[in-house]
């Protein structure tokens, strides 16, 4: 296999470990500066330069982007993905993961334990949106922040009020969260790889400091998830579309609960602490998706004509409830059933003879206007546009309304 990692870093530890992982195993591997890449763009021919020269072909990248290049670096990500070479994680992936409010937006349509969370822009919704996570004291966290940079700890309704006004009026986009005491300034840190969670620790915040981050001197320690906090972490990775992933979560008394996920998770704290070889399950992992590789489904099935992907929900009047998928008449419609989620839980392929129940989602590929058809009579017509005439008297009073506010 032939590596690219991208890193403005190459001598920081993280990078270094990575090559030698890589060329322990016999791969051919290069550390490419992401600010170095130029971006071709031409009808079915995308292309990347490095350096001035057309760059040679690479097996497969592993992107380790920079908070400051996240727009840069994604679009080179991007690019690579369009000219078919592997990347561990998407450029999609990591712009969801890096955006604190966007990868909370997301986890949240999914049944995965997350500190109650609010975003507010208006000074007039910050008591009422404080009330509702539970009230003081309350977490609050820039959306740019990294490392525990930018989060701050509010005791008290007044101080909570003072910082999250005073931050805006700096033009910074905050989120508000429930503090979860129980963490007692600890959380976990998992690292996730595919399928599975191959190390974990502790850490925990030292003195008066809650925040729990190594680089604002916390402690670490390993620890032997649950399968309730790996089935989570991998779960959450999977979500924000993620094959590496550092996932953090919080000991909640109602179980673990997802502080954030970081796309390039450093190196030297887990292996410190674990003692296992992380660089060498990265590129493990590389390589065999470099063999099988998974795809976009999305994309791949949204390209014939006529043809996509869609979800329906089974109320509980529907008439597939107590029908069997291979009674239910979908496949007669060139309609097929390629997930069923049921309870929060995902069933892959589900047989022909499992039976449909109200409350079920089905995730489904086949003719577009077939599958419309699906949808409730009355919800289409509900939804369909209705066009109507402008009246003069209607635009000319939009005219004056709008030179007024001029």
């Amino acid at each position: 296999m032939k590596l690219a990692i991208l890193s403005r870093e190459k001598n920081n530890y993280s990078t270094r470990r990575l090559v030698e992982a890589c060329k322990a195993r016999g791969h051919e591997v290069k550390v490419l500066n992401t600010l170095k890449f130029a971006l071709d763009l031409e009808e079915g021919d995308p292309d990347l330069y490095y350096n001035q020269k057309r760059l040679s072909h690479y097996d497969a990248i592993l992107p380790r982007i920079g908070a400051s290049i996240t727009y840069f670096g994604t679009a080179v990500v991007r690019q690579f993905q369009a000219m078919d070479v592997y990347s561990a994680n998407t450029a999609d992936g990591i712009l969801n993961s890096r955006d604190k409010l966007r990868s909370f937006q997301i986890l949240s349509k999914h049944n995965i334990g997350l500190p109650y969370t609010t975003f507010v822009k208006d000074k007039k919704d910050i008591i009422p949106a404080i009330n509702r996570i539970g009230g003081a004291p309350v977490v609050i966290k820039l959306l740019e922040g990294t490392q525990g940079v930018g989060v701050l700890l509010a005791h008290t309704m007044e101080s909570a009020t003072s910082i999250i006004e005073l931050l805006q009026s700096q033009k910074q986009n905050i989120l508000v969260q429930k503090f979860i005491a129980e963490s007692k300034g600890r959380d976990i840190r998992a690292i996730v790889v595919g399928d599975q969670v191959i190390a974990a620790m502790r850490r925990v915040a030292q003195g008066q400091e809650f925040r729990s981050n190594v680089h604002r001197g916390g402690k670490t320690e390993q620890v032997e998830l649950s399968e309730e906090y790996k089935e989570v972490a991998i779960k959450a990775a999977k979500i924000m579309g993620l094959g590496i992933a550092g996932v953090d979560m919080l000991e909640g008394k109602d179980g673990p609960q997802i502080m954030e996920i970081n796309s390039s998770p450093g190196l030297e704290g887990i292996e410190g602490c674990t003692k296992i070889d992380v660089a060498g399950a990265f590129i493990d992992y590389i390589a065999g998706q470099v063999d099988f590789p998974e795809i976009d489904i999305r994309q791949k099935l949204s390209v014939s004509k006529g043809f996509g992907v869609s979800e329906f929900f089974i109320p509980k009047e529907s008439g597939f409830v107590g029908n069997s998928i291979i009674n239910s008449g979908l496949q007669e419609k060139d309609i097929n059933v390629l997930t069923l989620h049921r309870n929060g839980k995902v069933i892959p392929n589900p047989k022909g003879e499992r039976v449909l129940e109200a409350g079920d989602k089905l995730f489904c590929f086949g003719r577009l206007e077939t599958m419309k058809e699906l949808i409730p009579l009355k919800t289409r017509k509900r939804r369909k546009p209705k066009i109507k005439k402008l009246k003069a008297k209607d635009i000319n009073k939009a005219k004056e309304v709008e030179t007024k506010s001029e």
